[in-house]
């Protein structure tokens, strides 16, 4: 195991005793702290934390939640980082409020207003209210230390293919490429024609291109990649999360694939050619990942967005 795993693996210890250590304390300490921390928008430009709040909370109506739980109900078995994420934000509101959430992978709209981790990108998400969930997965960013311009000049992908089309289509066009590193790492696919071990993060950021291809929501390695100096190769992601994927610019932020990848092997050329380009959307991509950093102005806009969705259904 390289040392980006190790550390990835200490951030998770450290994240799961410290939820876990947080439960502790009474509701009555965290409800008086609320205040507080709304407070914390003036520190802020507070155009851009309202813009946000907004994004991942597109109710712009009134609603009843009449199925709904009380927060003081909430006992959803066991301390995944789903319930953990979620004990961060409502432990700061009445316990009288109800809410409706759903955890997972989230590929739907709700049909009643719903904090979820994951919903479509498109024009009528309103009910899908995104909150930052399992981000002990999904947000690790990481601190890269080669230049672009010392990579391999190629292109690398690890993951379990689990037969999603978006992943089978990848190998079976581009696993014995030679300038393509692909694999399926799903150790019961062992011995079969795809199948490569586990590549560390490392390992991975010795490549200049890193493949980003969604599973049954988003891709999780998005964030990580976007955080190197390797460039994310990716079709136009059709879901989002906390990370608000369909802010992204193609070819901005990102290397944009056709969802068939027929056009890979011509960006990869492109990038390596003109690494100027290259340089662009890593800088850019790097800008979109800082706001994403701030712990204290994450915290703020979680609670911002819970305590929108709990004025618009009058509880507040």
């Amino acid at each position: 195991m390289k040392w980006l795993d190790l550390i990835n693996k200490s951030k998770k210890m450290r994240f799961y005793s410290s939820q876990i250590a947080a439960n502790i304390l009474p509701s009555a300490f965290y409800e008086k702290q609320l205040a507080k921390i709304l407070s914390r928008i003036n520190d802020y430009d507070r155009d851009y934390i309202l813009g946000r709040v907004d994004y991942c909370n597109q109710l712009a109506r009134l609603f009843r939640v009449d199925q709904g739980i009380q927060i003081d109900d909430f006992n959803h078995k066991g301390n995944s980082a789903y319930v953990l994420d979620f004990k961060k934000a409502i432990r700061y509101f009445p316990k009288s409020l109800k809410l409706n959430y759903e955890f997972g992978d989230v590929v739907h709209v709700p049909e009643v207003p719903c904090f979820v981790k994951s919903r479509p990108i498109n024009k009528e998400n309103e009910n899908a209210i995104l909150l930052k969930l399992d981000s002990v997965r999904h947000f690790n960013f990481v601190k890269d230390n080669v230049a672009f311009s010392d990579k391999k000049d190629m292109a690398v992908w690890r993951g379990a293919v689990f037969e999603r089309p978006q992943r089978v289509r990848l190998l079976e066009n581009y696993y014995h490429h030679p300038k393509c590193d692909f694999g399926d790492t799903d150790k019961r696919k062992k011995g079969t024609q795809y199948y490569k071990e586990y590549m560390s993060l490392s390992q991975q950021l010795e490549y200049k291109f890193i493949v980003s291809i969604q599973g049954t929501d988003v891709a999780t390695n998005t964030k990580w990649i976007m955080s190197s100096n390797s460039l994310c190769f990716m079709p136009k992601p059709k879901f989002e999360t906390w990370f608000m994927e369909g802010r992204l610019v193609p070819d901005h932020h990102y290397v944009e694939l056709k969802d068939d990848y027929s056009d890979l092997e011509e960006k990869m050329a492109y990038y390596s050619k003109n690494t100027d380009k290259a340089l662009a959307i890593i800088k850019n991509a790097h800008d979109y990942v800082a706001q994403f950093k701030n712990n204290e102005q994450e915290q703020l806009i979680s609670l911002l967005v819970m305590k929108k969705y709990f004025e618009l259904s009058e509880q507040m």
